[in-house]
Formats: structure tokens, sequence, C-alpha cells
């Protein structure tokens, strides 16, 4: 049976991201194992340019068993990048980190490889069980017709809707203060606030159940 390990917002935080990588690593014991990452690597922590290089080499390594999602704040880069939004508004919501952690001046100067990773991000997974986005669906739309922007920003009326979406949401995007994972009837939220001083958090699943086994933490 594999294991899905669905981890939240990073943040260019590398240490965080290596010891919880360890600790799913010592949890699978061996098993099959799938990777989730739901966006946001880049901004406001110091080592964007380590965490994508660590993305980067764990999919060299297993292949289709890394999936990683397109968060607002890696859209936010690619805009600047192709001269679609100003640079203003990215630097001032952590984009000045991430350029630092490329030693670098200005967008283009980001390396290419990663330039071209961030491009090829998905939007979302699909599982069978669970729907695996950045920040959430806008209900009342079908799942195969969301917006690529409600499923990068969304928060409400996401967060306060109750109905069942035929799968768990699975997302990040809206930092949860308490540093704990929020599992409620039709979502889970995984963003537990790391780059404010949280943990980094996966949550762990099966392929018999839609609910998650439990979770992990680094701080």
């Amino acid at each position: 049976m594999t294991l899905t390990y669905a981890i939240g917002d990073i943040h260019g935080l590398l240490d965080k991201l290596r010891r919880l990588l360890t600790r799913c690593r010592e949890h699978a014991a061996g098993r099959p194992t799938k990777l989730v990452f739901l966006g946001d690597y880049i901004d406001r922590g110091p080592e964007s340019c380590g965490v994508i290089d660590c993305l980067l080499a764990l999919r060299s390594r297993h292949g289709d068993d890394v999936i990683t999602l397109m968060g607002n704040h890696e859209d936010m880069a690619l805009s600047v990048i192709d001269g679609t939004s100003p640079a203003g508004s990215w630097l001032g919501q952590g984009g000045a980190a991430t350029l630092d952690s490329y030693g670098a001046v200005q967008p283009d100067q980001i390396l290419p490889d990663h330039i071209d990773w961030l491009r090829a991000l998905r939007l979302s997974y699909d599982d069978g069980r669970r729907l695996f986005v950045h920040a959430g669906v806008k209900p009342g739309v079908p799942l195969d017709a969301q917006n690529p922007n409600d499923l990068l920003w969304i928060r409400e009326p996401f967060l306060s809707d109750r109905r069942d979406y035929g799968r768990l949401i699975v997302h990040g995007h809206t930092p949860l203060e308490n540093g704990l994972p929020e599992l409620r009837g039709n979502r889970l939220n995984l963003d537990t606030a790391a780059v404010y001083g949280g943990p980094l958090t996966a949550a762990v699943f099966d392929d018999a159940r839609i609910e998650p086994l439990g979770f992990l933490q680094a701080r």
C-alpha cells in the first residue's frame, strides 16, 4: 500500500524541509511513498534557491512519485519574470528574500532551470479520494472547471463553506497561527505557518481511507 505525504507551505525554509523529509522517510520504513507539495516553496524565508534544488533532486531520484503544485508565490514570481506584473508587490511579499537566496538583483537572474521548473508546476492533483491544491476551490463550481486564480489565491468563501465536494480538499495558503493542521469535514489546511515560527507539516494518507492517518511535523 502506498503512503502519500502532503506537505504544506515551505517558504524558503530548507532546514525544516530536510527535517520533515527525514521524518517522512523514517515513518514510511521502506514502504512505497508519494510526496505531494502544496506550493509556496519560495519567498519570505532565506533559502528559496536551496528549497528548489532539494525538490529538483527529489524529482530526479523518485520521478512521478514527487508531485509539486504551484502556489500563489510562484505565480507572482513568474508574473514578474515575464514582465506582466510590476516587481514591487512581489518583492514586498517576500520576493526580495528569494532574490537574495540566488545572489540576484533582478528576477531574470534566477537560475534558468529553476524558472523552467516553476513554469512546469501543476495547479492540482486528484488521487481519486482527495484533491490537492494550493489555496482551495470556489464553492459551486465543478472541480474540473475551477479558475486557476481561485486554486492559487482563494480564501473566502471556500474556508467557511461546508459542502461536500466529492473529494477532501487538501490545501495550504492560509497560515494557521496555532501551528496545528485544520481538518474539517470537506477540507484539510496544512499551512501551519512555518515561516512565522510554526512547524512544517505533512499529512499522511493511505489508499484505504480519505482522512489522514496522522501528521508529521518539523520545527
